[in-house]
Parts: C-alpha cells; structure tokens; sequence
C-alpha cells in the first residue's frame, strides 16, 4: 500500500488548546495506518510532574486505516472480500483515539501500555492509577488517582475497535468500519438473534445488549423472524403467533427510522426467557476491530513518523476485552501485515474460557454468554488451553497458540478472579476438555488466580439494601482484587521489558484437590446460604456447515454435550485456597465467596447473578457466633483484639511485598483499610 506524505511533523503545546494536525504516513513504512489526526494536544492536570516521567499530555483524536484483502495478515477477516474499496483497491476504517505520554520524549520508557477499551470506556485509570472509575473523558486529578501508569513512564493508549458501541455518552472511544455488500451491490442479508431473561414487567424489548447498536430488521415479514419463550435456561422453547409481537421503531416527522426493539401486546412476563431470531442486513466487518488494535499497535512500534513512538507494546483487556485478545491470539493477530509482532505482552483479566462475537457475519461484540443472560452466543468454544488438547467428543486437537510461532507469542499473564471459574469456566484454560487432568502454561504465560474475588471490585463496605433476606450476607464483597492487579501489570512490563521473571503462576489444580466439581467443595453450612450447583457451562455448539468461514445459519444453535466446568476448593472459613490469596485472605474479616445467586428473582433463582459475589462477615465473639448458628471461628477467637488483627495484617502485608504481588507503596494504604474494615464491623 502507498500514500502520499502531506505532513509529518510533531507539536508541543504547553496551554491546553483545540488543534488538528493531520500526519499522513508513507505507506511503505506501514501499511494499515493512513492518517492520525490530532484534534486536541494538552497537558494533563497544568503540567503536574509524575515520578521520574515528568509532565504527561492527553492527545485526542481519529485514526484512520487502510486494510489489504490479499495480505495474509488480513485473511481470517470475515466478509473482507466483500467491503467496499478505494480506488488503491483497500478497505477503509476510522477510530477515535485517546494517548497519555510524557511530554519530554527523553522521558519516556518506551512501552506502550494499549486498554482495550471495554464496550467504548476506560478501565485503566480505575484499575491502576487509582482513579476514579467510569470516566469517559478524564481532566481532573481525581480522575487519575496516584498516577501508577504515569509514574512507570508508559504510554497510555486506547483506540476504537468496536462498530457497537452505545451513542450516549458520545465521549465512548467507537470504530467505524464499512458494510458487507454483494457483488451486484445489494445488501448482505442473514440471521440474528436476541434474547433476554425478564425479571420486571414491561411490554418493550431493545433488539441489542446493553444499549448496543443493533441490526435492523431486513424485512419485517420476513418468514424466519420468529419469537419463542421458555421457562429456563435449558427448557422448551414455545413459538409465540407472529400476530401477537411487532417491531418497533423511532419516528421523526411521522415517518418510523431506527429500530428500537420489539413490543408484545400482552407483555413480556417476568421470569420468562424470549429469543427472537429474524432476518438482518448490511453486517459490518466487524473483524476489523481486531486489525485496528493490532495495526495502531504496529505504527507505534514501527513508524518513525509516530505521534506516540514505543519500542515495546503491552496490550491490557478486562472482561469483554480480555475475551477479545484471547481471540485476538487464536486468530493470528499478532501477527502484523509484515509478520512482525504485535504485542509483546498482555494483560488478559477476568476472561475465563472464553473469547467472542468479535469477528463474524452480524457479530454483537457485547454478547457474553452470562450464566443468566446472553445464551449460547459463540463465547466459550474450544480450544481453551494454549497448548493442543484432545477433544475426546469431536477427536478436534487444537490449542489456543498452537498456530502462533514461538517469536509471535506475547508473554501473557492470564488473571482470573473466583467468579470467572463458577461464570466464565475459567478452568477450562488449565485442564484436560474431560477436566481430568491439569494443563501446565507455556514459558510465555503466567496464570494466576485472584482467590475469592469477585469479577470486579467496588471501593467501600456493604450497604443494608445489599444484604440478602434471611442471611447474615451481602452481594457485593469488599475483597479488593485490583490492588493485586497493580503490582501484577508492573511486573508484566519489567518481564516485558527486562525478561526480569515474574512470581511463578498460582491456580487451583486437579493433581492436589484445590480445583474440583461443585459438588466437591467443603463448603461450610452457614445459616441462610445455599451453596450454588449450576456453574456457567461451555457447550459444543454448532453453528452451522459454514461457522467455518463466519457464517452463522443456526439460530439458535444446535446444543452438543458441555466441557466440565471445575472450581476452586475452599477452606474452613469458605474461602479459596489455591491462587493468590490478599490481605483479606491472610487476615481475614469474613468468607468471600466469589458467587451469588439469583434467590428471589422470578426466574433462575438457583443460578448465578452476573459479576457479584457474596460476602459473610464473621461473628465478632463466641457469644454471637453460637447465638447465629456460625460454624466459623469468632474475630474473639481468631484475634483476640484489633492489635492482635493488625498484627497479622501488617505480617501478610510484609509477605505480600515480598513476594512481589503487592506494591510497596500500597503497603501503609491497605494495612489502613483493613482496620477501617475491623472498625467498621464493630460500628454497623
């Protein structure tokens, strides 16, 4: 590919100011990347110093790209042959663009810290700096926390990659890509599909996850749009009459325009399960949001004219987008359009077994395949491990990188918190497809299991409104799994950067009983709580002769026999012994159980609730243990008092640093909140 340099150059800007600057790349020094334009150039926070990195600035812009069908780099692509072309024969994409980084480049460390941007938002700031969470465009000092990232020196970089994302707030990082057309120019049409699981009354339904775009409706006619309903996850599914359901539409001047979901005359009834599979047209490529992350990351490593020049590129993905670089692997692309690596490390957190509709015909890169919600969607497919395994079902013998040479192989730590092994069959990443039998990681990865977390964490102590009925319990724990996950991301860029090795991965295993079935785990019997026996299942599903290529023509799909979903064994308290276990664990208040389930909703009461966990504090002496029922031991009994809890807090503290999975200067901070936690307790 060859472009024309109209302008390569790089401005300083020391007051913040609107600006465009417009940087043309010759395409011979890198292909996907055409053009970055700088829409706004500022200093974070007036110029405020971070460590040894100086002042940072935030750079706003769009990126825009240019794809070659006949590159090899682009050929696991879904529909790329059939997107429309420039006339140099290319695909065209554009992306909005976020970068922190010092402003003295002699300040830089030269490694490029790349979020995969969640559904359009930003994680990193909230996971790492500190800062406050759920921020879509950050300005203020609270937005950035202590400053972690910046005081490592990195390049912070976030990108579009998704062609999805919700249209309010405007400020979510989005990617715009074009539509699959046929050769004589009319739309690609095909099956989509939708459900959901209704816990309140309504008589309106979106047609996407989440507030996501959706696809509309090819025709609303059309013979395949059917609607069904059953009664759970595995029930009956029950065709309602066609008459009875209707899509519905936004109007403008009286005419209908975008399509807003369906409606039901009599309503959708609470604790039913409806599907709905109809006829879409005009998918996107949605695949090219994985070229685009992989391309930016290549321009910045490889292009002399980069705005946010690196030497090394470390990719970070939570959830969604941990999902996203697990496929992202499997598929190839790290390796870029001039085989030359991508990523030299990543960050793959609360993935699970699982990887996404990130790159087929009508894709709905939100779908997750939830343990109550999402069903079935092409999530959690073999093969799980990264090394090749049998699958004694279908005899398929595949591995996550079993494809990928050793030079293209980032040094990966893969972070799962205790939820993801009961929602998101995290074991299956380490075990035999039987679950049998153990699967150690490859010398390029490291896992480590985040004991009793949660999927995510929330600062601050539960709330009445929290509590469930008839237990001393609360969804929602205070288990703080992202401290853990700060000294990890510091030790990924030293491995990265230095091959200075990191702590040795830490999981639950089959060969020493810390990883079993669900009716396997000695959990204690507390007053009010029922032990979950229905953890998130990944099935053999088929999707139809053409999956192959991208092409789904089973809706829903075919359901085969499930993988074996293990989990972690617990201790006398309830908490998780394998993995890494925190302060919370080493002294701890209470059991955190990483699951909860849907008790008193009007459907799926037995299974999971999505993402939260349940947290049980002990009783605070043996009067009140015995007058509960606990069978757990009293903080009397355990501490004797506060000073004798911070005795052991500060010692697992120590031990912690010393093991390299808790930062030295979130030492003093974490001993503090643990005796806000004891006084807490004492004080509710």
């Amino acid at each position: 590919m060859k472009t024309t340099s109209i302008l390569n150059f790089r401005l300083f800007f020391i007051q913040p100011l609107f600006l465009l600057i417009v940087i043309s790349l010759p395409g011979h020094l890198f292909a996907g990347v055409t053009r970055v334009e700088v829409e706004q150039r500022i200093d974070v926070l007036g110029g405020q110093s971070w460590a040894d990195s100086g002042a940072y600035e935030r750079i706003r812009g769009k990126v825009f790209f240019a794809f070659d069908p006949a590159n090899p780099a682009n050929a696991a692509i879904t529909d790329l042959d059939l997107a429309p072309r420039n006339e140099q024969g290319l695909v065209e994409a554009s992306a909005d663009l976020l970068v922190f980084q010092p402003r003295d480049p002699a300040r830089r460390r030269g490694v490029g810290w790349f979020e995969v941007s969640n559904r359009g938002g930003l994680a990193s700031l909230g996971y790492f700096n500190r800062g406050e969470g759920g921020v879509l465009d950050p300005l203020e000092a609270e937005h950035f926390g202590d400053g972690l990232l910046f005081d490592q020196g990195l390049t912070v970089i976030w990108v579009g990659w998704q062609w999805d994302v919700p249209e309010e707030p405007v400020e979510r990082l989005n990617l715009w890509v074009p539509h699959a057309e046929n050769a004589d120019g009319t739309a690609v049409t095909g099956l989509v599909r939708a459900d959901w699981s209704v816990d309140a009354p309504t008589t309106l339904l979106g047609l996407s996850d989440r507030g996501h775009q959706p696809y509309p409706p090819s025709d609303i006619n059309a013979p395949e749009n059917v609607l069904t309903v059953r009664d759970s996850r595995a029930g009956e599914r029950h065709v309602l009459p066609r008459s009875s359901w209707k899509f519905e539409f936004e109007t403008r001047d009286s005419e209908e325009t975008k399509i807003k979901g369906i409606s039901l005359a009599s309503g959708f009834v609470p604790g039913k399960i409806y599907e709905l599979v109809y006829r879409g047209e005009k998918p996107p490529i949605v695949g090219l949001g994985l070229a685009a992350i992989r391309d930016l990351a290549s321009y910045a490593k490889h292009d002399p004219g980069s705005e946010f020049p690196i030497d090394r590129a470390v990719a970070f993905g939570v959830s969604q987008t941990g999902r996203f670089l697990r496929h992202f692997l499997y598929q190839g692309f790290n390796a870029d359009e001039e085989k030359r690596i991508a990523f030299d490390g990543m960050l793959i957190h609360t993935a699970g077994a699982g990887r996404g509709s990130f790159n087929h015909r009508f894709g709905q890169p939100s779908r997750d395949a939830q343990p109550y919600a999402n069903f079935f969607y092409p999530t959690d497919l073999y093969p799980f491990t990264s090394t090749a395994q049998i699958d004694p079902i279908t005899g398929r013998n595949e591995g996550l990188l079993e494809h990928v040479p050793k030079q293209l192989r980032p040094k990966t730590f893969f972070t799962n918190s205790g939820y993801e092994y009961w929602g998101r069959a995290a074991s299956l990443i380490h075990t035999t497809p039987d679950g049998l039998n153990d699967v150690a990681p490859l010398e390029n990865e490291r896992i480590y299991h985040l004991s009793s977390a949660q999927h995510f964490w929330r600062p601050g102590f539960p709330t009445e409104d929290r509590r469930i009925e008839g237990a001393n319990a609360y969804r929602l724990t205070p288990l703080n799994l992202l401290i853990t996950l700060r000294a990890l991301a510091v030790r990924l860029v030293e491995w990265v950067e230095s091959g200075a090795q990191p702590p040795a991965s830490a999981y639950p295993l089959v060969a020493d009983g810390t990883l079993v079935s669900p009716t396997g785990v000695a959990f204690p019997e507390l007053p009010g709580i029922i032990m979950p026996r229905l953890p998130h299942l990944a099935y053999r599903a088929d999707y139809g002769p053409e999956w192959a290529q991208g092409i789904i023509s089973h809706q829903p799909p075919d359901l085969g026999e499930a993988f074996p979903s293990l989990v972690p064994q617990v201790d006398g308290l309830g908490n998780e012994v394998a993995g890494l276990r925190g302060i919370e664990l080493l002294a701890p208040l209470a059991t955190y159980m990483p699951w909860s389930l849907r008790s008193g909703a009007p459907g799926g009461a037995d299974h999971l609730i999505s993402f939260l966990g349940t947290y049980i504090p002990l009783s605070l002496d043996d009067e009140s243990r015995s007058a509960n029922g606990d069978p757990r031991p009293s903080l009397q009994a355990l501490y004797g008092n506060k000073d004798g809890f911070m005795h052991r807090v500060k010692l697992a503290a120590d031990y912690l640093v010393t093991q390299g999975i808790l930062l030295e200067r979130d030492r003093d901070s974490m001993i503090a909140l643990q005796g806000e936690h004891w006084d807490w307790m004492h004080t509710k």
